[in-house]
């Protein structure tokens, strides 16, 4: 069966799928009732017209992508969390997030992998993994199976799709149970 299937997708994908299948992309928080959150746009398309600048719509509605090394967080190194746009659910964390020379933001693994879905994407160039938030059901990015250990995943996001907390407000927006990720 894997030569079956390196013979259609090559090794790179059985190696993403073998992560996939060992749980490499558990969550990384340490209080797991940031995994029972529920977290919910509550917009309308219209609304999220408004809410949204252009690209931050054609990206998570549209399934859009941004400019790479042209957009917000590609080389930010602030200490953090990434979470949805639209939702704000949590997604990522600074802590995974590594430069991968593409010009988007990359990380290792998901902050609470309850937060996001992967779906087949077959719309360029044969088959990917596309990366949607689960409550807000925005578009985020891709994940390859080309990163660093110990995952060997890269995440790589839109910024547009991503709201960054810095660590000196995760309290007061809601995310304290974050913190000890950035208390040595």
């Amino acid at each position: 069966m894997k030569k079956l299937i390196a013979a259609a997708f090559g090794a790179a994908s059985i190696a993403l799928i073998s992560t996939w299948v060992t749980g490499a992309a558990e969550t990384n928080a340490t209080d797991t009732n940031a995994v029972a959150k529920t977290y919910s746009s509550g917009y309308t398309k219209e609304e999220l017209k408004q809410r949204l600048t252009p690209i931050q719509y054609k990206v998570t509605q549209e399934d859009g992508t941004e400019r790479a090394f042209q957009n917000e967080y590609w080389d930010n190194k602030k200490p953090g969390i990434y979470v949805d746009i639209v939702s704000g659910e949590p997604l990522f964390s600074s802590t995974d997030k590594y430069r991968s020379g593409t010009g988007w933001p990359s990380f290792s693994r998901p902050l609470v992998a309850a937060n996001i879905v992967e779906r087949d994407d077959f719309s360029l160039f044969g088959k990917r993994i596309e990366i949607r938030s689960k409550n807000a059901d925005s578009h985020l990015g891709h994940v390859f199976a080309d990163g660093p250990q110990p995952t060997g995943l890269r995440y790589c996001m839109n910024s547009a799709a991503l709201r960054f907390v810095p660590v000196d407000k995760l309290e007061t927006e809601g995310y304290g149970e974050f913190l000890s990720l950035f208390q040595q």
